[in-house]
Order: structure tokens, then sequence, then C-alpha cells
């Protein structure tokens, strides 16, 4: 017996995956995304995860911008997506030119050093100006799209600015909220987002939301600090991951 072609223990799995994702998103603000599309791609075809992927990642970012709206940070959230619009072209290009296993692996290896950076204590003197704003959304633009894994360098960028951890999360979250938006439609004007991509999203959908109001609430229970922490380990965890998929 199936539902939408699921066997009772693929959409089991499937169901685990999507709440431990949602949850994260719903803590941390990122890394939703890898985990869902490393999860999933092992139960499903990649052309099924990834559009379905996104659908969560707005779901989930629609949920939570109630509860963040008043902490965003809309200037650097704007310079960052007028980057990431820059920079996505020619990532795309890369991808068509280079080779995606030594990107990975310097990708993988700026992470880990980024992260390092800042669990040493380096920070920004005083606000980033516009223009270095635009530029790690160019640098976003860029990885993302010539390996689809660009959201380390916007997280570790407002993690090295002053900005608490609400207003760091709440910006991260509007901004992928962007780009995630942007990238459904271009999926859906492409026709990857077909009718069983949909009605599974949105069997899947409570399970989100549920995650989703366990992650937040466990974040306002949290002190900066472990919240901090939790976050460099997650990219650390995503950075390696990053470099064992390339080395493999």
């Amino acid at each position: 017996m199936t539902l939408l072609g699921l066997s009772p223990w693929t959409l089991a799995g499937c169901l685990a995956a999507v709440f431990c994702g949602a949850w994260v998103k719903g803590y941390s603000g990122f890394g939703a995304s890898m985990l869902w599309v490393t999860t999933l791609s092992l139960m499903l075809s990649p052309r099924e995860v990834v559009p379905m992927v996104l659908l969560f990642e707005v779901a989930s970012s629609l949920q939570l911008l109630p509860s963040i709206w008043r902490s965003i940070d809309w200037r650097s959230v704007g310079w960052l997506f007028a980057g990431a619009c820059l920079g996505t072209p020619f990532g795309t290009y890369a991808l068509a030119s280079l080779p995606a296993q030594p990107m990975r692996i310097a990708i993988g290896i700026l992470v880990l050093g980024g992260c390092w950076l800042i669990w040493r204590g380096f920070r920004w003197r005083g606000e980033p100006s516009a223009a270095t704003t635009l530029l790690v959304g160019i640098a976003f633009g860029l990885i993302n799209g010539s390996t689809a894994i660009g959201g380390p360098p916007v997280v570790l960028f407002y993690f090295a600015t002053p900005a608490g951890a609400a207003t760091s999360r709440a910006s991260i979250i509007a901004f992928f909220l962007a780009t995630d938006a942007f990238a459904t439609a271009s999926n859906a004007v492409g026709g990857l987002i077909d009718t069983v991509v949909l009605v599974r999203a949105v069997i899947f959908l409570p399970v989100i939301l549920a995650g989703v109001w366990l992650g937040a609430r466990h974040f306002l229970h949290s002190s900066p600090e472990s919240f901090r922490r939790f976050s460099l380990q997650l990219l650390m965890v995503l950075g390696t991951a990053v470099l064992l998929r390339a080395i493999w």
C-alpha cells in the first residue's frame, strides 16, 4: 500500500527528515535545506526533492516572518539580495564551465576557516558598509549559482557583525525567504513544480509547521551564546559535509 507512490517506510523516513529540518530552521534560521536535500535524496529523486525543499523553505520562512519582522535589518538584507541577483548569473556560468568538485572543496575549506575565525572572536569594526554587504551578496550568488550551497557566507557575515542573535537570525530568515521565493518562481516557470510535488509538500506541511514552531520556541528560551555556539557548530558540520561529498 502506497501514498502518492511512497511506501509506508519511505513516508516515515521522509516525515522524520522533514521534522528534523523544520526544527533546525525554526531554531537557527538556516541549515534546513542541506539537511532536507541530503536526507530526502536518499529516498526520492533529486528532481522531486529540490523544488519540494524550496516550497518547504518558503513555507517555514513565512511562518516565522510575523515573529521576526521587527528584528530584521532590512538595509543589509536589501544589499545582500541585490548582490545575490548580480552574482547568480556568473555562478550559473561557472557551473556550466568549471568542474564542480574543486569548487566544493574550496567552499568547504572557506566555511570551516570562517567558522574558526569567528569562534576565535573575529568581528567587523562597526557596521559593514553597503559595498561590503553587496560583495557578500555577490559571493552568495556566485556560490549558490554554481553549487547551490551559498548560505554559509551570509550566515558567517551576520555572525561577524555587531548585530545580536535575534537580529542576525531574523535577517538570515528574511534574506533566504527572498532568494528561495525567487528560486521557487523559477522552478515553477520551468515546470519542475508539478502536481505530485505540490501534493507531497501539502502532506508534509503540518510536520514542517510543528517542527518550526518547536524550534522557534527553543530559540526564545536559549541564551545568545548557546544560539551562536549551535549555529557555528551547524556550519562546521555543513562545511565538513561539503568537503566529504567533494572528496568521495
